[in-house]
């Protein structure tokens, strides 16, 4: 039976659901749960969404009650952070001045949201979105009347967008490319979403560059642009990415490429050391790489990949990687990624507003987005994981059932 110390560094969904897991899969020893935040352990991509609706709070995001980690016996630490790894001594410091001796170490350490290096960026009112204080700083800066500029048109821009006009506030939303979505999706798509959010009121100034925020008496007033323009607003969201918080590991000597490269076992290149959820730049053996992925289907994989080693239970199952975006009423549900693809498919209609997208390689779907359409999305995801060639013609008629197109 699994006795020893599991220090676990990050309390959000990975780290929360690792804690959880080695209780559930039989682990005796005792657990630490290090957390920056002063809260348990929640659920993040409501932030974007229900928290600045007001539809959400911390308890009801919670992803366990805060007195589950005592009746488990899981030592909980909010309010402090890791500052350092010895691993010839097994031993974490926290900035608190204290430090954990451990058996086993799992990193979550997450990432954070990338910071633009321009002018104003300081301002009060230009904000990002990757904690519950961020949403509730967000949620208080905007409603009707106001004026939201989001620097960055990606999934999260485009949810806080939703939100926003939810909210009553003017939303515009700058994006470098010349499309939406240009990073993570294809024209079809970033089309679609465009003009469903224009439909709802949002603006959209693309292939723009943002050189800095204006202010007035240490607060934002707008978002100046290359061609010197600004764009008033009360509050700004910047959305452009997030980078591994990777450091610490990389500071004790642990492999790391833009995240802590780990393997199918979720375990570093330290044999008692772990890396799960969006740190770990992990094995994806559908597409035979390596990659980092920023989502919660991943977080829990990996949390159940780090636990079952950790207690000498079999390696779960792969799973196919998926992801989701809810923006106004619809839903859109990603199964895969689209590497190395030659042709793009078109299975019902995007004016109808229930579609999907299936991008192929050859005849095997490596990626689907599908928007309102959860047939598509789940049998796209068991063809993907399952490298099943499709028939194409079947694939794109939505009178031939997704069943019949798997069988």
């Amino acid at each position: 039976m699994s006795q020893g110390h599991v220090v676990i560094i990050g309390a959000g969904h990975a780290g929360g659901t690792a804690a959880a897991l080695l209780r559930q899969y039989g682990h005796e020893g005792p657990i630490t749960l290090v957390g920056e935040e002063p809260i348990a352990p929640y659920q993040r991509p409501p932030l974007s969404k229900a928290w600045l609706k007001g539809e959400a709070d911390a308890d009801s995001l919670a992803l366990k009650p805060l007195e589950f980690y005592a009746e488990a016996n899981i030592g909980f630490r909010p309010n402090v952070r890791a500052t350092k790894i010895s691993r010839s001594a097994r031993t974490v410091a926290l900035s608190d001045g204290s430090e954990l001796s451990y058996d086993k170490l799992i990193l979550a350490t997450g990432a954070r949201a990338i910071a633009l290096p321009i002018p104003g960026a300081d301002l009060k009112g230009v904000m990002a979105l990757r904690t519950a204080a961020d949403a509730e700083a967000l949620k208080a800066a905007v409603g009707p009347g106001r004026k939201l500029a989001v620097v960055g048109g990606g999934y999260i821009g485009l949810e806080v967008a939703a939100s926003g006009r939810a909210l009553g506030a003017e939303v515009v939303v700058l994006e470098r490319e010349d499309r939406i979505l240009a990073r993570v999706a294809c024209k079809v798509l970033s089309d679609f979403f465009q003009g469903y959010h224009e439909q709802h009121g949002v603006r959209f100034e693309l292939g723009c560059s943002v050189t800095g925020f204006e202010g007035k008496d240490g607060h934002v007033t707008g978002v100046t642009l290359a061609d010197g323009r600004t764009i008033p607003c009360d509050a700004a969201v910047v959305g452009v990415g997030a980078a591994p918080n990777d450091e610490i590991a990389s500071d004790c000597g642990l492999e790391t490429a833009r995240g802590v490269v780990v393997d199918l076992d979720a375990r570093t290149s330290d044999p008692d050391v772990f890396a799960i959820g969006d740190v770990a730049h992990r094995p994806m053996p559908i597409y035979d790489r390596m990659f980092r992925m920023e989502s919660v289907p991943n977080a829990l994989e990996q949390a159940k990949q780090a636990a079952s080693a950790i207690v000498g239970k079999p390696r779960p199952a792969g799973e196919c990687p998926w992801q989701w975006s809810d923006q106004y009423d619809l839903k859109l549900q990603i199964a895969g990624y689209a590497f190395d693809v030659d042709e793009v498919l078109v299975r019902g209609e995007p004016a109808s507003g229930k579609f999907a997208v299936f991008h192929l390689k050859g005849d095997q779907i490596q990626s689907v987005e599908a928007i309102n359409a959860p047939p598509e999305f789940m049998m796209g995801r068991q063809l993907i994981l399952n490298r099943k060639p499709v028939d194409k013609a079947k694939l794109v008629d939505p009178a031939v059932s997704m069943k019949e197109v798997v069988a």
